[in-house]
């Protein structure tokens, strides 16, 4: 596996493959990987060679009283994952690179940015897109890949691509779970015994939900309400919040009618935790939970 750590570097690596007809693939992550990223990469190198990771601690879509400061660095743990993926390369910029003296440009895509996370997080999305577009740029990839745990991130980002007419396809692939549920995160490391435990609360909720679904509930107070339930019965859990929204708009709705997610942000003790259920158009199967 080759080490990228400059722009220039990668841009000409990125032309010269293009040059030679040769698919990228791109899987942008900000380090402390997990099987989830390795699923990514695993699809990628399906569909693309030369395959590229990307570890970028974005500092952009952090707000001063976030976790910026803990977030896991272990970098060369990353780097033996990578290299055990068969990654042809890793892009590793640093900050300066990525944000040079007098950096004052930044994308924002309306609307969408503001709702749920980008409520929560104000500047978040903003950070997200501009360093994602910004990786779009220097590694050229054909194709991108992305969680659907991170549900309204990618939406963003297909929004963005389309808006932009940016020359990359994203591929979104279904959220990894451990084997009681919880969706995999960096973010867990953070959790203690008995918050890791509590965690599961998350994927509990959204399985209720799927449940009323498929007994054929469609009215999403209903589903919400369900979900709640689970959640405050957990001592450990303090909801954000638990939405049913359009899939395309991540506008509230109604009555489950189209394609739609159900979306949860819950703390457990210090940690944030976010997950999601897709739920088809016709609502009787709520898929990729």
């Amino acid at each position: 596996m080759e080490t990228i750590r400059t722009i220039s570097w990668m841009k000409e690596k990125a032309r010269e493959k293009r040059q030679d007809q040769r698919i990228i693939g791109l899987v942008p992550t900000m380090g402390a990987l997990h099987a989830g990223h390795l699923a990514l990469l695993e699809r990628a190198r399906k569909d693309c060679s030369p395959v590229y990771a990307s570890i970028f601690l974005n500092p952009t879509q952090f707000a001063p009283n976030e976790d910026l400061s803990r977030y896991p660095r272990p970098l060369e743990t990353d780097m033996e994952k990578l290299s055990a993926a068969k990654v042809d390369g890793l892009f590793l910029p640093d900050a300066a690179g990525i944000y040079p003296p007098g950096f004052s440009t930044y994308v924002h895509a309306e609307g969408i940015s503001e709702k749920l996370e980008g409520k929560l997080r104000p500047g978040h999305f903003r950070g997200v897109a501009t360093v994602v577009l910004k990786l779009f740029e220097i590694v050229q990839p054909h194709y991108a890949y992305f969680g659907r745990k991170d549900a309204q991130q990618v939406r963003i980002i297909q929004k963005m691509v389309h808006d932009l007419n940016l020359d990359v396809q994203i591929v979104v692939c279904p959220t990894v779970r451990e084997t009681d549920g919880l969706a995999l995160s960096s973010r867990n490391s953070y959790l203690e015994a008995q918050e890791r435990k509590a965690a599961t609360v998350l994927y509990r909720a959204l399985q209720v939900a799927r449940r009323e679904l498929t007994a054929g509930v469609r009215d999403t107070l209903e589903l919400v309400r369900a979900m709640h339930k689970v959640l405050v019965a957990e001592p450990l859990a303090r909801v954000e919040y638990a939405e049913i929204v359009d899939a395309d708009t991540f506008e509230p709705v109604v009555r489950v009618g189209r394609t739609c997610y159900a979306l949860l942000a819950v703390r457990i003790g210090n940690t944030r935790l976010i997950d999601n259920m897709l739920i088809r158009s016709d609502g009787e199967l709520a898929s990729e939970l």
